[in-house]
């Protein structure tokens, strides 16, 4: 394997809380050198409201 290949299983979520995997201090600088992303969240979507009365169904039809 390559370096680079290494470096990423290194930081690979699945692996990191394998025991003697990494260092914890070695994570956090990981983690802190990520660049921040939050710009590409989407917004939310507006909610619908809620109608006040619960549409019911029709009464069905009585054979008899």
């Amino acid at each position: 394997m390559d370096l680079k290949s290494m470096t990423q299983l290194k930081f690979d979520k699945r692996l990191v809380h394998r025991r003697g995997w990494i260092k914890q201090e070695e994570l956090k600088t990981e983690l802190a050198g990520l660049p921040d992303v939050t710009d590409k969240i989407a917004p939310d979507e507006p909610e619908e409201p809620e109608s006040a009365a619960p549409q019911s169904d029709p009464e069905p039809p009585s054979f008899g």
